[in-house]
C-alpha cells in the first residue's frame, strides 16, 4: 500500500508539471498562437524621428541604426537610378537577409515595397549617405539639388515628379 501512495503522490506531481508547462505555453483568447516571436520578423522597419534639417527640426525617416534615409529625385517613378560610385556615397537601403518587406513604425503611414531589394517608401527608393556619421546627421540635405532627406510625408513618386525642396549644393557628396 505504501508504494500505491508514493506512486499516486509521484503521478500527482508529474500530473501538476505537465499541466504548469501546457498553461504556460497557451495563448490568451483573442489572440493567434503564433509560434514566431518579434525578432523572427520578416519586415524590416522603417522608423521615423525628429532631427535638424537646414536648421528646423523635422519629422524624418531612419534605417534600424537611425541613420537619416534620403531620396535621390532622378529616381522617378521608382526606378533605381543610383549606381556605381553613386552608391558608394548614397548606398540604397537593401531589405537585409531574410526579410522580405519593409514597413513603417508609429507615425509613417505612406507605402513600402522594394525594387531590386531596395526599399522604397511611395515609390521612392531609400538610401543612406556616407557623410552622416552619426544618426543626428542630415548632411546630405539638399547635396546638388537633387538629394533630400526623406519624411513620413514625401509625395508618392511619379514619371512626372520633379524633386522635393531644400536647400542646394553642387555635388554628391
Amino acid at each position: 500500500m505504501k508504494r500505491v501512495l508514493s506512486w499516486l503522490r509521484g503521478l500527482g506531481l508529474v500530473t501538476g508539471l505537465l499541466l504548469a508547462v501546457a498553461a504556460c505555453g497557451s495563448t490568451p483568447s483573442g489572440h493567434s498562437g503564433s509560434t514566431g516571436s518579434a525578432s523572427t520578423s520578416t519586415s524590416y522597419t522603417v522608423k521615423a524621428v525628429s532631427k535638424a534639417v537646414s536648421g528646423k527640426q523635422e519629422s524624418v525617416l531612419t534605417n534600424s541604426q537611425g541613420m537619416t534615409l534620403y531620396y535621390y529625385t532622378p529616381d522617378k517613378g521608382k526606378s533605381v537610378t543610383c549606381t556605381g560610385s553613386c552608391a558608394q556615397a548614397w548606398p540604397p537601403l537593401n531589405l537585409p537577409k531574410g526579410m522580405s518587406k519593409a514597413a513603417g513604425g508609429s507615425g509613417v503611414t505612406g507605402t513600402f515595397s522594394a525594387v531590386s531589394g531596395v526599399v522604397t517608401y511611395n515609390g521612392w527608393p531609400l538610401y543612406t549617405y556616407a557623410g552622416d556619421k552619426s544618426s543626428s546627421d542630415t548632411v546630405g540635405q539638399g547635396l546638388g539639388g537633387v538629394w533630400f532627406v526623406a519624411t513620413p510625408d514625401l509625395k508618392a513618386a511619379t514619371s512626372t515628379t520633379s524633386g522635393g525642396s531644400g536647400s542646394g549644393g553642387d555635388n554628391w557628396g
